[in-house]
């Protein structure tokens, strides 16, 4: 459930009416609209804030998996960071050479290990024990020498009760598993958690997570995370790249050592540059209280529990100054399906709306198309990108056929 406040929205569409008909008319509805222009200048602004020479940026696919928008991220010069074999494959399609690729996943089998590890990859941070054992014996001898090993941190006065990670207590064990094989562990990951707005909650930390990484003998780089949140409350607290760049360099370079850096902002690049738009199916009241279905669903939107649900909703007839005044009214934007939690928006206030309106749900780049689902059996939208004035299909939508793949029908 996408939960809004009671405070009236004073936000703009993202572009104008006249386009969001002609995309729909296009392309059809609903439908993932990404504004390239936007991702690009939210990249450099990311990228100029981090001044620290020896900075690697590598954009964590996890949040985003469409090609042409990895494609976006490698024309500034961004890695990929992945955390699973299937991130990898995108990145793979999109261009990337496995040296531009960081792996940080968890509970690989072996199979998956070896295909890792065969495609060429080259930094990879393990979350245990036994996985970084399982690469030793499985890594190819040939690829030895160019290798990177490090280890994703579990600290729990920092990161709290988490699964994912190895102790500073474990270090020994890890550095007597890679001299065993004549490798060496180089590398530190420090993961703060998802969607982490709060600046000082990774500048507080920056000198513990250097003093672990120094534990390591033949340290050579740190990979300071992602978890870096995005303002879906856009009055909220948001993330500040600048004093992070800022602090962490200065922390960095006062070591005087060549040791590498790796970010990798996932959710903070990408949300903010998507929009869902749907078309409104049908109006209904309950008391004061208005009820609009949409033609979409909590399907393609993030899984609330895992990723948070709110997300701001405006319509053009908001933005449409010859109709106001006008009255707002407690709104919930309701899902197309009699799932009794199919909400996209409570108690947004908006005006009244009429079939056929459109409805723009904000801040859908990360975790949107990603988590979105067959769930209760309905197809996934299209995806296009708006680009210097243009736009263009990047996913075709599906239709009802896909149900069916894989499945073994009886003739």
């Amino acid at each position: 459930m996408v939960s809004n406040n009671l405070t009236q929205n004073r936000l703009n569409p993202p572009f104008s009416r006249e386009l969001a008909q002609e995309l729909l008319n296009n392309y059809g509805s609903p439908l993932y609209v990404y504004n390239g222009d936007r991702l690009g200048e939210t990249i450099k602004r990311i990228t100029k804030a981090v001044s620290y020479p020896r900075t690697q940026f590598r954009f964590a696919s996890v949040t985003n998996g469409n090609i042409a928008l990895l494609k976006i991220f490698r024309s500034f010069g961004w890695g990929l960071h992945a955390n699973t074999p299937g991130d990898i494959y995108l990145g793979l399609q999109a261009g990337f050479d496995p040296s531009e690729v960081v792996y940080s996943g968890s509970n690989l089998n072996r199979t998956e290990m070896l295909q890792v590890l065969n495609w060429g990859v080259t930094t990879l941070n393990f979350d245990s024990l036994a996985q970084l054992q399982l690469c030793c014996e499985v890594l190819p001898r040939r690829r030895e020498k160019s290798i990177r090993l490090g280890l994703r941190l579990n600290l729990p006065e920092i990161t709290g009760d988490s699964r994912i990670g190895v102790r500073p207590e474990e270090f020994a064990d890890a550095i007597a598993l890679t001299n065993e094989v004549g490798l060496k562990l180089s590398g530190l990951h420090f993961y703060r958690g998802t969607g982490t707005n709060a600046t000082a909650a990774f500048t507080q930390v920056i000198d513990t997570v250097i003093a672990i990484a120094q534990q390591l003998p033949d340290w050579e780089y740190l990979d300071f995370g992602g978890g870096f949140g995005y303002p879906y409350h856009h009055n909220k607290t948001a993330f500040d790249w600048e004093i992070f760049g800022a602090e962490l360099t200065e922390r960095i370079t006062s070591l005087g050592q060549k040791i590498d850096l790796v970010i990798e902002p996932g959710r903070s690049a990408i949300a903010g540059c998507a929009t869902l738009l749907a078309q409104v199916v049908s109006v209904k009241w309950q008391g004061e209280k208005q009820l609009v279905g949409v033609d979409t669903s909590v399907a393609n939107l993030s899984v609330p529990s895992v990723h948070g649900g709110y997300r701001e909703i405006v319509t053009w007839k908001q933005a449409d100054k010859s109709s106001i005044p006008y009255s707002l009214f407690t709104t919930d934007i309701c899902g197309n399906t009699t799932y009794s939690r199919d909400y996209l928006g409570k108690n947004c206030q908006l005006p009244v709306l009429e079939i056929g309106d459109i409805v723009a749900i904000l801040d859908v780049g990360a975790y949107g198309y990603a988590m979105s689902s067959h769930f209760l059996h309905r197809p996934k939208p299209a995806e296009v990108l708006l680009e210097n004035g243009t736009h263009r299909l990047i996913r075709r939508r599906e239709d009802y056929s896909v149900l069916l793949t894989n499945q073994v029908l009886d003739n």
